[in-house]
This record gives C-alpha cells, sequence and structure tokens, in this order.
C-alpha cells in the first residue's frame, strides 16, 4: 500500500498557474507575429532591460567572449562537448536507410533526412545553462542539420561568455543575445533579422515551454521540456545524505521543480525528510531549493519493489535515479521515464553536465509517450516506394482498385485502373474496381 510522508502543490493550484502562463504566452506570439523586430526588442527591453544595436553578435564579439572564459573551463567545455559528440555519432550509427524488395518488382524505402534549419534555445535566466548549448547544438550537428542558431538571454547585462563558447565551439551558425519567449517567438516565426528556422529545441522555463507548445505545428519541436523533475527511487542499501543531496540537487532549478523519493524504507524516508531539512540550512542556493521541496516535494513510501515500479511509472519523472541493490532489476522492468541513472555512483549531474547522454528531457508525464531529445530528433524519416515491372504495378493496381471503390474514392480507383489497362492488359471500366 502507498504512503505518502510529504505531498506537493495541490492540482488545482498547478492548473491555475497554467492558465495564466498560457495567456501571458499567446499574448506574446501575436506581438511578434504581428511586430517582428519592434515587438521583440520593446519584450527585450521589458523583461531583460537589454536593447543593443544588434542582437546578433558579429565574430568579433564571439571571439571577445570566448577570451573571457578561463582555459581550464573552456577545456571542460570541449571535454563535455566530445561525450555529447561521441555519444551522439553512435545513436546515429544505429539508424540505417532502408531499401527492401517486398514483393517481385516492389521496393520500397526509407531515408533519414537532417531537419534544413533549427533554433537552440539556452536558458539563462537563474542559471547560465551553458550545458544545454551542448545538447542541442552538439546533437544537431551530427544529425547533419544545415543551419543552427542559438539564442541565450543575456547575463549581468550582456552576453555570457561560458554560454557564448559553448556555443560556438558546439557548431552555432548564428548566436543571439535574447531570452524568453520573445527569443522563441523570433527563432519560429522569424523578424526582418532573424530567419525563421524549421524547429526549436532546447528546455526552458514554464513560459518557453508553454511557446513551444503554441508554435508546434507551425514548427517542429522536440519536446516539452519545462522545469527540471527529479525521481529517486532507493532502498536501505543507501543512506539519507545521498537521497537528499540529489533531491535537492535538483530542486535548486527553481520553485515549480518536482523532487519526489520513492522507497519501501521508512526509516530512510524519515531520514531522507530530516536531512533535507539540515542540507537547506547550508545550501547556498537554499531558497529556490527549500520553496521547490516544500511546494512540489514528495515522499512516497511502498511496500514492495513492484509497487515502486508502479509508482514510478505513474509519476513518469523527468530524471529517475535508482539506488537500489540491483537497479538492473528496475532497468528491466520500468517503462515511464525519461532518463535512468543506475546505481548510488551516478547521479542526474552527471547526465546535466558531462556523461554524454541528452540532458533535453521530456516533464509534466510526457515520458509516457516519448523519450528525450537524441540524433534520431534532428532527422526526418522519410519513405519512397518504385515499381519496377509492368506486372507488378497491375497486380497492385487491381487490389488496390478494389479497396478505393470499397471507400468510394473513385479517382482514386482510376489511378491504379489506368496501370492495370497499360501495364496489365485488361480493359477495367472507368472508376470501376477492377474485378
Amino acid at each position: 500500500m502507498v504512503r505518502y510522508l510529504k505531498r506537493g502543490m495541490d492540482a488545482g493550484a498547478i492548473k491555475a498557474a497554467d492558465a495564466q502562463v498560457r495567456a501571458t504566452v499567446e499574448s506574446i506570439l501575436a506581438d511578434v507575429e504581428a511586430r517582428r523586430d519592434r515587438a521583440v526588442r520593446e519584450l527585450s527591453e521589458k523583461f531583460d532591460k537589454w536593447s543593443p544595436p544588434s542582437f546578433r553578435l558579429t565574430p568579433q564579439e564571439v571571439e571577445r567572449a570566448i577570451a573571457e572564459v578561463r582555459k581550464r573551463d573552456l577545456d571542460d567545455i570541449k571535454f563535455a562537448q566530445e561525450q555529447v559528440r561521441n555519444f551522439a555519432q553512435r545513436q546515429k550509427e544505429t539508424l540505417r536507410n532502408l531499401e527492401v524488395e517486398t514483393l517481385p518488382g516492389v521496393i520500397l524505402g526509407h531515408k533519414h533526412i537532417p531537419v534544413n534549419s533549427i533554433g537552440c534555445y539556452v536558458p539563462g535566466g537563474r542559471y547560465p545553462m551553458v550545458a544545454s548549448a551542448h545538447m542541442s547544438i552538439v546533437t544537431a550537428r551530427v544529425a547533419g542539420v544545415k543551419r543552427i542558431i542559438a539564442c541565450a538571454p543575456p547575463h549581468k547585462g550582456g552576453p555570457h561568455p561560458a554560454i557564448v563558447a559553448a556555443m560556438h565551439f558546439g557548431g552555432a551558425d548564428e548566436i543571439y543575445v535574447l531570452g524568453g519567449v520573445q527569443a522563441v517567438a523570433a527563432m519560429a516565426l522569424g523578424t526582418e533579422t532573424i530567419p525563421a528556422a524549421d524547429m526549436l529545441v532546447g528546455p526552458g522555463n514554464a513560459y518557453v515551454a508553454e511557446a513551444k507548445r503554441q508554435l508546434f505545428g507551425r514548427v517542429g519541436i522536440d519536446l516539452l521540456a519545462g522545469p527540471t523533475e527529479t525521481l529517486i527511487i532507493a532502498d536501505d542499501s543507501v543512506d539519507a545524505e545521498l537521497c537528499a543531496t540529489d533531491l535537492l540537487g535538483q530542486a535548486e532549478h527553481g520553485p515549480t521543480s518536482p523532487a519526489v523519493l520513492i522507497t519501501n524504507s521508512e526509516e530512510l524516508a524519515q531520514a531522507t525528510v530530516a536531512e533535507v531539512e539540515r542540507l537547506l540550512k547550508i545550501l547556498p542556493t537554499a531558497d529556490a531549493a527549500s520553496r521547490a521541496w516544500v511546494d512540489m516535494g514528495e515522499v512516497i513510501v511502498c511496500d514492495s519493489e513492484e509497487e515502486m515500479v508502479a509508482e514510478a511509472d505513474r509519476v513518469a519523472s523527468e530524471h529517475v535515479q535508482v539506488m537500489t541493490r540491483d537497479p538492473d532489476w528496475f532497468l528491466a522492468r520500468m517503462q515511464n521515464y525519461g532518463s535512468l541513472f543506475m546505481g548510488a555512483r551516478t547521479n542526474v549531474a552527471y547526465g546535466d553536465k558531462v556523461i554524454g547522454t541528452n540532458h533535453t528531457l521530456p516533464t509534466r508525464k510526457a515520458a509516457r509517450y516519448t523519450g528525450g531529445l537524441w540524433v534520431g530528433k534532428f532527422l526526418k524519416t522519410c519513405t519512397y516506394q518504385k515499381v519496377l515491372t509492368d506486372k507488378a504495378s497491375a497486380e497492385i493496381g487491381e487490389v488496390c482498385s478494389r479497396l478505393c471503390i470499397l471507400e468510394g474514392f473513385s479517382a482514386h480507383a482510376e489511378q491504379a485502373n489506368v496501370r492495370v489497362r497499360r501495364y496489365g492488359g485488361r480493359n477495367v471500366p472507368y472508376a470501376q474496381a477492377a474485378e
């Protein structure tokens, strides 16, 4: 039986907050679509106090920003990007073009075609999310995307040097110092100075995620990656310090970040709650983390491992950290998660920053139907077909003709009939089934 030692915010309160975000984003998108550059500039001034002569950085400005980054930081950025690049390349190698003869003379196939252009958003409000540049830009470049534009908000009155460095070394073709919904809108809708992209990628706050949701269809998106989520599955093989540290490690993202513990140990659950309270007294980012813990934190005690799996799949968290005696038992059984972190030796921060898997992952239960950003998201799998012989065209045509008439599509049927007459030598009446 599932027992809650702590529950998060009421669903009604979350719904009300969502409605306010929806209305705000809808208004901003309409403004950018109508007034384009002028609206973008006014919104940037309003929200970020930022209105430079050009939002796009020149090559000289990029070089100046990179020069401000310490060599060790540049080396670490390049190391992290190499891990992301290597894993993305290995993933791409699993994708193969296909061509197969399904019937004599009938060839079917598919090709993986890169998206032509993408807009990458790199968050930088509360924290400059340098790693997000690796995850989107590097992966898109591995996929073969031809044009990559990248936006990040200003930080302390200008471009954040480390973000600019990460964008540049990741392979961005255009770098803009522009944040929030106005950046997402500009990349998706286009302005006089920012040509529109075909697809939007990258995480962000609730407003950025909502903007992507509203723009989906006009452009492609990777997924709705909103405020970060973490779920820890633990038994008494680990201690409260590890559990509490890893919960707060994601809660510090902001006040709307869920942090959940599922355990079959009442003792560990109680100890973790106490340890969270202790750590919040000394954590430098306690203001954000404590609000997230109070509003969104949950502690769930289960009677069995099977119940823990069921609860974890119900939560469908973005990040799931499994710290149990046999993590692989959970790997074999769990189905709803963005990414799994197996065993006490790993943690979500490794995935967020450096290990090589992509940190742009599904939130708000989207893990029920999608995985996270990966090289395949930038590839369109497009089919083709060839009929090579008269006999094959006539045989397929006869079946097609009958199925079209069954559905009432006379003109469709005639597409098949004309080929049955031409290639099969049969006199099929106009717009009737080939009997």
